[in-house]
């Protein structure tokens, strides 16, 4: 026994030197079933996302293909993490919605060719170790919980809408919305149960469970259900439609914002997805970094999103049973299926995607909580981001709270501590030369 514990410790290690993140045969069973399983919560959560973001459902889902693809291929020879599962982040949604409303759908494929173009030279200079300093983790937090606040919002209308067919001009309580409110609080109730059973084991059972009440309900009453519209997805080059040079300037401004919450996110993301590993594996944020800029590079050149290896999906995927990257290739063809038939997505009602979302957005609020170990300052400064985010948009609330931040610190520098405006700049900047940044 001494024997076999020695053999597969050392085989751990091999695995992790040579690049066998993408497949292993002792593990096929187990990464196939996770890849079904992870893929089954990720299209509900995949079309939320893309709504939000008003992309087309088709592309969305597109884009997590695609990246699923180009994940599972860098982790012959780069592997950036072992488990994690590629996906568009819901924490992007409402900052590719703002560049749609900006920029129109059609200038989208440009602004996320930037943004994958931004991201190459982070990865190719390994400055991922400095963004964490630039941008502190707690104002990530805020801003994230401000675009959870956004999601929560946007997809209440979920719960309560009913067909139009049944739409009467006797008020807004009809005997039919009530009934939509009454089966919403049903799902909701449902979905929590399992969520709290099941989170530490299988993850997906409550998303497949909600889903599946929702499809059954829909047998018997009418409800509101997803519709798809084909999105013709074609190759094209991403090339731009700009009419005055501000909105240019906007377009790096925003796409440089972009790159690097991505960036942020996946780092954040592979610090958890390390400590989730099963063989204890350790995680190369740049070597993710490689595949999250080729794949969104790659994406558009057929319109589609950002993604990362969001904590999410990943933690589906270990808890569903996931040793390598081979479960991320099944999780590629699975969603490729749904892409070809988007039909089938009509089956799903959209109170039970609502739902879904809320209690995404929610999630993403409490992250908040997080922010408590970091002190009251870092509270404060991550509530007052979140609200700014929610008031006044994301690129301006975030903008807003660093100078704020900077501020602070100045006057504190300055006043207490009688530093010198050039020594606080020298100290500044010698901070990330001393500490290398961040591994």
């Amino acid at each position: 026994m001494s024997n076999t514990a020695n053999s597969n410790s050392s085989q751990d290690v091999q695995c992790e030197t040579k690049s066998c993140a993408a497949f292993q045969k002792q593990y096929v069973t187990r990464d196939i079933q996770a890849g079904i399983i992870t893929a089954a919560m990720a299209i509900p959560l995949s079309i939320g996302i893309a709504i939000m973001s008003d992309y087309p459902i088709q592309v969305g889902l597109a884009t997590v293909a695609f990246a699923s693809f180009i994940g599972w291929m860098f982790a012959w020879f780069r592997p950036g993490n072992f488990i994690g599962a590629p996906g568009i982040a819901a924490g992007l949604a409402p900052i590719l919605a703002m560049g749609v409303s900006i920029f129109g759908i059609s200038n989208m494929a440009f602004i996320i060719f930037l943004t994958a173009a931004f991201q190459a030279l982070i990865w190719k200079f390994n400055w991922q170790r400095y963004i964490l300093q630039l941008v502190p983790t707690y104002l990530v937090e805020g801003l994230l919980a401000g675009i959870g606040l956004k999601i929560v919002l946007a997809f209440l209308v979920f719960t309560y809408e009913v067909p139009e067919s049944v739409v009467t001009a006797d008020g807004f309580f009809t005997t039919e919305r009530l009934l939509m409110i009454g089966l919403s609080l049903v799902g909701a109730i449902l979905f929590l149960v399992l969520f709290k059973l099941f989170k530490d084991r299988q993850p997906a059972v409550p998303y497949f469970a909600l889903i599946v009440f929702g499809i059954l309900v829909s047998l018997f009453l009418p409800l509101s259900m997803l519709q798809v519209e084909d999105a013709e997805l074609a190759l094209a080059l991403p090339i731009p439609d700009f009419n005055s040079v501000s909105l240019w300037a906007y377009a790096i401004g925003f796409a440089l914002m972009l790159a690097i919450i991505d960036v942020i996110e996946q780092v954040m993301s592979n610090a958890a997805i390390e400590k989730i590993d099963p063989l204890k594996r350790k995680c190369n944020s740049n070597n993710s970094l490689l595949s999250i800029w080729v794949s969104n590079m790659g994406s558009s050149f057929f319109g589609g999103m950002t993604n990362l290896d969001g904590l999410a999906k990943s933690s589906t995927n270990r808890l569903a049973g996931a040793f390598t990257k081979f479960s991320v290739l099944v999780i590629a063809l699975v969603i490729t299926f749904f892409v070809i038939n988007i039909q089938y997505l009509e089956f799903l009602p959209k109170f039970a995607l609502g739902i879904i979302m809320i209690f995404v957005g929610i999630k993403m609020i409490l992250g908040l909580l997080h922010v408590a170990n970091f002190g009251r300052y870092a509270m404060l400064l991550a509530i007052l981001c979140g609200l700014l985010v929610y008031w006044v948009g994301i690129f301006e609330g975030l903008l807003i709270a660093l100078a704020i931040h900077a501020f602070i610190n100045f006057v504190i520098f300055k006043e207490r501590d009688n530093i010198g405006t050039h020594d606080i700049v020298r100290n500044y900047l010698k901070k990330f030369k001393e500490q290398d940044g961040l591994n």
